[in-house]
Parts: C-alpha cells; structure tokens; sequence
C-alpha cells in the first residue's frame, strides 16, 4: 500500500472509534501512533525485523508532540480566558449582565430569551469558553423564563444556542486552537471575531422576536422598568466592558507589542481586573478553589485533545494526505463558492458524531490547504484570487466561517455538549428537551453563515485596520 493509502485506512479506522463513542483525544492518538507505525515498517518492505526499529521511531516521533506543540506561549491565552469566565460569575457580573440586558431589551416581544442572547454574546466577550457560558445562564436565566410563562424547551434552547456565541466571539479558545493549527496571527483572528458574533447575537435576537410574534404567548414581555432604573443596571455590569476593551487593545495592540504586550499578557491582565472585581464583591476561598479547579479541568480535556490529535495530525503528514487532498480538491470542474460551501456542509456532518475542537483538530490539517488551493494558494494577490481576497486574508475569512458551523456541534444531537451541560444543571429538563429548544437556531445559524459568505467584508474589515 502507498503512503496516502494507508492515511486513508487510517483516516477511517479512527473515524470509526470515534462513532463507537471514543473520545476523540485517545482514538487520535491511537491511531497516530499505529498509523506511524505502520507507515515506517512499510518503508522497509514489512521486514519482520524492522518492526522494532518502526516502534522505536513512531514512539519517539509521537512522544515529542505533547510538550513540542503543547508547550507554547499562544496556548496559554485559552487558561486565562477560561478563567475570566469563571472568576466572572463568581464575582456576580454573570447575574449583573443579564439584569441589565432584561431591563433594556426585555419590553421586546420574547423579551427576556433576547435578553438571554445578548447577556451570553457580554458574557462570551470575557469568557472564551462555550460550556461554561451554557453552564453560567442555565442557572440565571432559565428560572426567570419559567416564572414568566416560557415554555422549557424553548428557554433552554436558548441558553444553549446563546453559550456557541463563545466560540466567534473573542477572546474564543476555538480561534486560538485554529490560529495555531494554521500558523495564522492569533490577534487578526481574535479581532475578526467581533462584527461576525455581534451579527450572529443580533440574528439569534430577531429569529426570537418573529417566534414570539408569530406564536401566541410563545415569549411573553417584561416591562414596567423605569429609565432610572435602566441606567442603574448598567454600572454593576461595566467591569464586562472594561475587560473587553482590555482584550481588544492587546489584541488590536496600536502601539506595537514591545509598548504594552501580547493578547497573552491582555488575558492575564483581564483575568487580574475580574480577580480584584471578584474579591470586591466577596469572593472567598471556597468560590476562587472552585473556579481555578472547573478552570483547570476544562483547561486539561482542551490540552488533551490538542496532543492527542497532534499525534495523528503528525502521521498525516508523513503519510502526505493533506497534499493528496488538496491536489484532488483544486482539479474539481466546479466554481470554488461551490466547493467551500460543500466543506462547510461535511462540518455540519461531522458535528453529529465529535465535539467542535476535535473536528478542527482533526479536519483542518487536511481542509485547510485544500481552500487556500482553490484561492489560488498561501502568496496569492486579492486580484489573481478566486474568492478576491489574498491568502492571509483568506484563512481569517475560513477560520470565521468553519468556528461558525464549529458551533453548531455544540447543539447538534446526538453530542451537543451545550445541550447536555444545559440539561445537567437543571434537573427538570432533558437532553431530549434541549435538543428540540435549539432546533429553530439551526436556521438563525444558516442564515449566519450565508450572510457570512455573501459579505466576507463583515469578517474581514477590522482584520484589514490591523493590517493597515
């Protein structure tokens, strides 16, 4: 068997372990190892007494990847954006947030669900982390929808769909995982992330309002707040804002980084405002213990599934697929618009069955090349370019597009992490119900998605100010 043949085999046996309900990080790494294996012994002929010297090899190759690619000073921005989120909420700006936004937009037809979208999109801003957004407003949000009359699945639909806009909106661990994997500038894709998740938040907030004006008593009004009353809500929630500016000015970094820092150096200086915010409004022991633990455990699985898939993402290139595919997706007789939209809709696929950063993981070393072949390649000008934009600008673009339907892993069956983490902080509602609550934000996504691609300027005008 060539080399390409046995990524394939592969390919597929690791897809296959995934399916059967392995996870992710271990049926990659698995199959990395034995597909190293595999591709060394066949290199000399399948001598049975090479077989030692191809272990040998394929174990020492596979043991450099946890520290060489783990070990790096970009990935230390996903433990410090996760735990702003969890400081966030323990400091009490999670429940500050979405009080403000109730009493601001909550007059709207399906007035506190729109409240619900755009505290998670505040809280996404200060977060990174989808799950524990979800988490977050399970636990503020859903009991105030069911005071007022809100159908349950409905309301927890909502907090679920509301907790993906965590992974557009930054400082987003997705964008992180993607920036490096494609060796992109981490600031240019953070910073496209911003107009792109505001336009999803505004979006979500519209298909809410045509629900509850098209269905009787679908989502009742709020209202009877007073102006006085509305402005009040807004200081106990400026620390959100103010960690966003932080985040924003380290990651769009005018001055240049030697004048301040790195969007490292911005996390950690974020992370430290919420912390003293925290402590002022009476954080103790026990609350800090549990968001540096919930901090560190999400932070391990993340890290994990980052070496575990780098293993196989190091047996792919040995076994020179990426090429392969990219060679065989740039001769297809049809427009490139037409192909790109095909990728996107084998990630809607693949969102079924493996959660959104194991399928970045796993698909970008293969899919990534492959669009930046059919743009014309990596050097390519915005004039000679198949989708008018030039290879840097292109990968932002993609990296927007494919987090997008990233998200909807996070709420589709049979895995949607969202629904099942929404389902487990509330006793009274299922996974079922979930599941069928987040149904109508599959077309709010779509929609998303298509204006995404019909304006790449949406994504791509700030990115251009950086660049500038």
């Amino acid at each position: 068997m060539t080399s390409i043949e046995i990524g394939i085999v592969v390919s597929c046996g690791m897809l296959v372990m995934v399916v059967l309900g392995m996870r992710v990080a271990f049926a990659a790494a698995l199959t990395g190892l034995l597909g190293l294996i595999w591709i060394f012994w066949a290199k000399k002929g399948y001598d049975p007494a090479q077989f030692t010297w191809a272990l040998t090899i394929a174990a020492k190759t596979a043991g450099q990847v946890p520290h060489s690619k783990v070990a790096s000073q970009v990935l230390s921005l996903i433990p410090t954006f996760i735990l702003i989120g969890y400081l966030a909420y323990y400091a009490g700006l999670t429940q500050a947030l979405f009080d403000a936004a109730k009493k601001w937009v909550g007059w709207l037809p399906g007035g506190l669900a729109v409240s619900t979208v755009f505290a998670t999109a505040g809280f996404a801003a200060v977060s990174g982390a989808s799950v524990a957004t979800s988490a977050v407003f399970a636990r503020i949000a859903i009991p105030e929808m069911l005071k007022v009359g809100y159908d349950k699945r409905f309301a927890a639909g909502v907090v679920a769909a509301g907790g993906t806009l965590a992974s557009l909106i930054p400082p987003s661990a997705i964008l992180v995982i993607y920036a490096i994997i494609v060796e992109q500038d981490v600031g240019l894709l953070l910073l496209a992330g911003f107009l792109p998740g505001a336009v999803s938040a505004l979006i979500y907030g519209g298909l809410v309002v045509i629900l509850a004006l098209s269905f009787k008593n679908f989502g009742p009004p709020v209202g009877g707040f007073s102006w006085l009353e509305r402005f009040k809500s807004l200081p106990p929630a400026m620390p959100i804002f103010a960690v966003v500016i932080i985040i924003i000015f380290f990651v769009y970094n005018p001055f240049g980084e030697d004048a301040f820092g790195t969007p490292t150096e911005g996390g950690a200086l974020g992370a430290f405002v919420v912390f003293c915010m925290a402590l002022y409004r009476g954080m103790r022991w026990p609350q800090l213990k549990d968001a540096l633990l919930e901090t560190a455990k999400l932070s391990v699985m993340i890290f994990t599934i980052i070496w575990g898939v780098l293993i196989y993402v190091r047996f792919l290139g040995f076994a020179d697929l990426p090429n392969a595919f990219a060679d065989w997706i740039s001769t297809l007789e049809q427009s490139p618009m037409l192909t790109l939209v095909l990728i996107l809709l084998a990630y809607a696929v693949l969102g079924m069955f493996m959660d959104a950063i194991g399928m970045l993981l796993l698909t970008l070393p293969v899919v990534y090349p492959a669009v930046m072949a059919l743009n014309g390649g990596e050097s390519v000008s915005a004039a000679d370019s198949a989708f008018g934009m030039n290879g840097t600008l292109c990968a932002v673009w993609f990296g927007i597009l494919v987090v997008k339907m990233a998200e909807l892993c996070l709420i589709t069956p049979p895995i949607g992490l969202n629904c099942f983490v929404v389902a487990g902080v509330r006793d009274d509602i299922s996974v079922q119900d979930v599941f069928r609550g987040t149904s109508p934000f599959f077309v709010a996504d779509a929609i998303t998605i298509a204006v995404l691609i019909a304006f790449p300027g949406i994504v791509l005008f700030l990115p251009r100010l950086m660049l500038t």
